[in-house]
């Protein structure tokens, strides 16, 4: 029985560690050798259609819409829809506002009753006018040469949707928004990396692009930040990044927030993955089934080997001193989170624990969404960016 317990130990060591550093250090490595570069070839300026679902956004929508207009693409060459999906705040009015003073530049659609974010891109994309359609929060705010750098990379005819950089700003210095903003750092590298060497695996939505022609309907409680880039793969067409089309959004700055959106996501997450199974065949897609699995399935299921590497080492104590050792290491890494949390709960933070607080709030959301996933349970609407 002990060197089962051995056993057990060793294999969740190691699917932690490939999960966050193995994966990341062999894309490197492969990104270093591939020669894949961003098309040089001028594609023109196709007609752009910047695409936004608002459920009462009255506080952000005005701010979001003025920095659309002013982003560097020529005018008569893209337009921007905004999608209010049942808002009742004064969304639709101050786009209406800017529908007037912008004609043909800014169009508000209405979707009622309200039927969440999927349905509302659903709507809207028959309607839009671009070739190009860019999907925008809400609340996000696009650098001035955000648009043309998304553009560019269509520019290959082998491209089929463009992923920007998320940037999150953390004003008030919350460990969760220093979690989030660090782990959103480390996300972009990956997307760099995966980018080189074949296509990005997984995007945020805020600021993406794809081309009309390969939209596909969704149902209603599929999530189309997930959904639609594997469907592009699905077509043999690469998802691409772009870090020089930044995006900047802030980070939800408590545990709770970002905990229910984690929730929300990797649920939907979960069922993209069940529908889009096929994408996980080594046969037909040798590279992107591993870096799905790699990327998105080990890191939904890290709750697992995590709690089984500490019930292991807590049975392996009195097996000599390595396991005392990594057993101290680990209860190390949970005191940290314990400590994150309570200090956060206080207003203070300790920069230490930021990483075991935020990796423990990750892994913890993951297994709630588990539970959800096995019970048959689906989101379709929620409240904007709190979860």
């Amino acid at each position: 029985m002990v060197m089962a317990w051995k056993w057990t130990l060793a294999i969740s060591l190691l699917w932690l560690f490939y999960a966050y550093l193995g994966y990341p250090l062999l894309l490197s490595l492969l990104a270093k050798f591939s020669r894949r570069r961003r098309a040089d070839g001028d594609g023109g300026e196709p007609f752009v259609t910047v695409l936004t679902a608002a459920f009462n956004e009255a506080g952000v929508i005005g701010e979001t819409v003025a920095n659309k207009l002013e982003l560097d693409y020529p005018a008569e060459k893209f337009e921007i829809v905004v999608v209010s999906d049942g808002s009742s705040d004064g969304t639709d009015e101050i786009v209406a506002e800017f529908e007037r003073s912008h004609p043909g530049r800014v169009r508000l659609l209405r979707q009622e009753p309200r039927a969440g974010k999927t349905s509302a891109l659903n709507l809207a994309l028959p309607q839009a006018r671009g070739e190009i359609i860019v999907f925008a929060d809400a609340n996000s705010l696009y650098e001035k040469a955000a648009l043309r750098a998304l553009v560019a990379n269509f520019a290959d005819a082998r491209v089929g949707y463009v992923t920007g950089k998320m940037v999150y700003t953390n004003s008030d210095g919350s460990l969760t928004g220093d979690g989030c903003s660090t782990y959103m750092r480390y996300e972009n590298q990956l997307r760099a990396w995966e980018s080189r060497i074949g296509s990005v695996v997984g995007v945020d939505g805020g600021i993406d692009a794809v081309r009309k022609a390969l939209y596909r309907p969704m149902r209603a409680d599929q999530l189309p930040d997930f959904v639609l880039p594997l469907r592009v793969v699905e077509q043999g067409y690469r998802v691409a990044y772009e870090p020089s089309a930044v995006l900047r959004e802030p980070a939800l700055s408590s545990a709770g927030q970002e905990y229910r959106m984690r929730v929300r996501v990797t649920l939907r997450a979960l069922w993209a993955l069940l529908d889009l199974r096929l994408l996980f065949n080594p046969f037909r897609f040798p590279l992107f089934s591993w870096q799905l699995a790699s990327h998105k399935l080990l890191r939904y299921t890290a709750f697992l080997p995590q709690l089984a590497a500490f019930i292991s080492n807590v049975l392996l104590w009195g097996e000599g001193s390595v396991y005392r050792i990594l057993f101290l290491a680990q209860l190390c890494f949970y005191v940290l989170a314990a400590a994150g949390y309570l200090l956060e709960r206080a207003g203070s933070s300790f920069p230490l624990a930021t990483a075991p607080y935020y990796l423990s709030l990750l892994n913890l959301s993951c297994a709630h969404a588990w539970s959800k996933f096995l019970s048959g349970k689906k989101q379709v609407l929620w409240q904007p960016r709190v979860g």
